[in-house]
């Protein structure tokens, strides 16, 4: 079966990206075309990039690295939930990016952001970052306003409708992910 990730690309203290993950991650686990798992940056521990090699190389030289490849590698599709601070997406997610390569080519994303524009901008620099890894994102995205979808610029209580958008946006990825499948043999 089809594995998607849910990465949670904050790890500032107070962060919302983990409670936007779980209901992301409720929405998911009623379907029955994928397995879905949440994964955390803040759960690996990764240091400013600290690898001596370029990741297209795939020597990795720490623990770090090594439990972080594994884990990216074993999925067939991600779902990237990401804040936007100052147009982009956090330093935390674009550092756990960098430190593979080959763990994410030829497999699927798709977005969800949140910001005061919906984290819009954050998505088009990742999308960038996935054209160079060979990673197919998907058209479908979620984009939370911290004025519409959020109680008190903090709390998630998401307008109705954005339901919808994280179905249309997962019903891609998982379409994506398993289309992609013969090319990661």
């Amino acid at each position: 079966m089809t594995k998607i990730a849910i990465i949670i690309g904050s790890t500032r203290p107070g962060r919302s990206g983990e409670a936007v993950a779980r209901w992301v991650h409720d929405i998911a686990t009623k379907r029955q075309d994928a397995e879905f798992e949440l994964v955390d940056l803040k759960n690996f521990g990764l240091p400013h990039l600290d690898e001596v090699m370029p990741a297209a190389m795939g020597q990795y030289s720490h623990p770090h690295t090594r439990a972080w490849a594994e884990t990216i590698d074993s999925f067939d599709g991600y779902v990237f939930v990401t804040p936007e601070y100052n147009h982009s997406t956090s330093g935390a997610l674009k550092n756990a990016i960098d430190f593979l390569y080959a763990e994410w080519n030829n497999k699927a994303a798709g977005f969800v952001s949140y910001g005061s524009a919906g984290g819009t901008r954050a998505v088009e620099h990742l999308r960038l970052v996935m054209g160079e890894l060979q990673v197919a994102d998907v058209r479908a995205q979620v984009a939370l306003s911290l004025f519409t979808d959020f109680e008190h610029f903090s709390v998630l209580n998401p307008a109705a409708h954005q339901e919808d958008a994280v179905t249309a946006m997962l019903d891609q990825v998982v379409a994506w992910g398993e289309a992609l499948q013969p090319l990661r043999q």
